[in-house]
């Protein structure tokens, strides 16, 4: 999916636009190979982003924690010097907090088009909201 660009990227994914892919886990997996880092940032509370990634066994690099959007991406920029910062998001709100915080703007379904990533249903998604049972606690 690197369109030619440089492989020294780190990659955030927007929560929503990671459950609008049909297979998060290979996802990640793909990304690893022409990413130096990947992760999630939502404003989602954090159980609620630790729930799917442990769901669908995705190993992140980092991830927004309590902090909101913005300020993660800002974090994550300053952590990890790489050529590229790209954020994987869902709509016009994502895209004026990419320009915001620096960070080049790709929609979910343009990236998923480039990678080969298949798309999956977003409304097929249980479990993992505010007021769901949490499975996080020991």
């Amino acid at each position: 999916m690197d369109g030619g660009g440089s492989t020294d990227m780190t990659l955030a994914f927007e929560l929503e636009a990671l459950k609008r892919l049909a297979r998060p886990e290979e996802v990640f997996s793909d990304a690893r190979t022409w990413s130096e880092y990947v992760g999630v940032v939502s404003d989602k509370p954090t159980y609620v982003v630790t729930n799917f990634t442990r769901k669908n066994r995705i190993r992140q690099d980092f991830f927004s924690g309590p902090r909101g959007r913005e300020e993660s991406l800002e974090n994550v920029k300053k952590q990890f010097d790489t050529d590229r910062h790209v954020f994987i998001g869902v709509d016009d709100d994502d895209a004026a907090l990419a320009e915001s915080v620096d960070w080049e703007f790709l929609p979910v379904e343009q990236a998923a088009e480039a990678a080969e990533w298949d798309l999956g249903d977003p409304e097929d998604e249980s479990g993992d909201e505010d007021g769901e049972e949490r499975d996080d606690w020991p």
